[in-house]
């Protein structure tokens, strides 16, 4: 459990001081009884009503004040909550890569059985968009409560050239909030230095770096991604979520840790799932073969930054399990939430059998 304002709890110093109080009124009063050498002052001092029921309101007057005292510094702990996004983005990978055959019948058709899967489990309430991404980033189906369009959107997935995460985030979140001009050319212009060249079915490497394909259009604005106009917590915007499944290594497009900190900046979670091995699998395509493999570092490094989770799937039946697993994620999920009204209550309900207690035994408040 944590505090927001933990200087407060100083002030449970004054929880001893009130029971020192109360021991001292206790014993001056008897002092005074036996100073008078009244008989019947005596018995109401000491006879048997006067045990433990004599002590036992103040105890629960004193629990009840130490509960307010530790309300005044404001609460927090982990606890787990309902928490149904109203809308989940899923970015799909549709690289070439995908036609790998380590999950049966392959990656593609994998991931696409295990997302129907997911849809069928959501809410109807949940409006779910689908963002595929290769060299390039698209939004293939607009978040929607139709089921049907959805499905319809990833049986459409055809595999394409390159492997762009970072893209495929940018989308997601362009997409989540449509008004704030995010972009991929600027954060492409952010990266630490070209990437080396690397070959590609079909094509030869590119002097820029990207895998042979088709060049990067259609989402690519000239616009610098301006900043959130303010920055929310990780984590913390509780109305949308991403789905994130890739098998390969980014090779084109934006830095994905740029993108995740533009998620992080805008409290989006970021729910990442890596398919097949870190050492990768041989895919052959138009007479050549090429070795993909898995950048987990990466996948765990943006939800890690973003406060998602980061999911393995080394077969078609872990693929189902992550995303029967995400699904009780977003029914109910862990949260750090503040708790000051628990301890109010409890001190409201100490305070007021407390004072039950003492008419029902003295006819008298303490």
């Amino acid at each position: 459990m944590t505090f927001l304002w933990p200087t407060l709890l100083w002030l449970l110093a004054l929880v001893p001081l009130a029971i020192a109080g109360y021991v001292w009124m206790i014993r001056r009063g008897r002092r005074k009884a036996a100073a008078q050498a009244d008989l019947a002052m005596m018995r109401e001092a000491t006879g048997p009503r006067r045990g433990w029921s004599r002590h036992l309101p103040p105890a629960l007057f004193a629990a009840a004040l130490a509960l307010l005292i530790t309300a005044l510094a404001r609460p927090a702990a982990v606890v787990t909550l309902p928490s149904q996004y109203e809308t989940v983005i899923l970015a799909m990978d549709v690289s070439g890569s995908m036609r790998a055959t380590d999950l049966e019948p392959n990656r593609l058709a994998a991931s696409q059985a295990a997302a129907r899967a997911f849809i069928a489990e959501q809410p109807r309430s949940t409006r779910i968009g689908v963002v595929s991404f290769a060299g390039t980033a698209a939004l293939v189906q607009p978040p929607t409560e139709n089921r049907d369009d959805v499905l319809a959107a990833i049986e459409r997935f055809q595999p394409q050239r390159g492997t762009a995460v970072g893209s495929g985030i940018v989308i997601a979140l362009a997409t989540l909030f449509p008004g704030e001009g995010i972009e991929i050319r600027s954060l492409e212009s952010q990266r630490d230095g070209p990437r080396a060249p690397r070959a590609a079915p079909g094509g030869e490497p590119r002097r820029d770096g990207k895998r042979g394909g088709a060049p990067d259009k259609g989402n690519d604005g000239a616009r610098p991604d301006p900043e959130p106009a303010a920055k929310a917590a990780p984590g913390s915007y509780a109305s949308a979520v991403i789905v994130l499944l890739t098998d390969g290594q980014t090779n084109t497009g934006p830095d994905p840790m740029a993108a995740a900190k533009l998620a992080a900046d805008r409290g989006v979670r970021v729910y990442t799932v890596g398919i097949g091995s870190a050492r990768g699998d041989v895919v052959r395509s138009e007479g050549m073969q090429m070795r993909v493999g898995l950048d987990e570092e990466t996948l765990k490094s943006v939800s890690r930054l973003t406060h998602g989770e980061y999911f393995k799937a080394g077969s078609a039946s872990d693929l189902r399990q992550i995303y029967s697993t995400l699904n009780s994620r977003f029914v109910f999920e862990k949260r750090q939430t503040e708790v000051t009204a628990l301890f109010i209550a409890a001190a409201a309900a100490l305070a007021v059998l407390s004072a039950m207690l003492s008419l029902a035994w003295f006819n008298r408040v303490l």
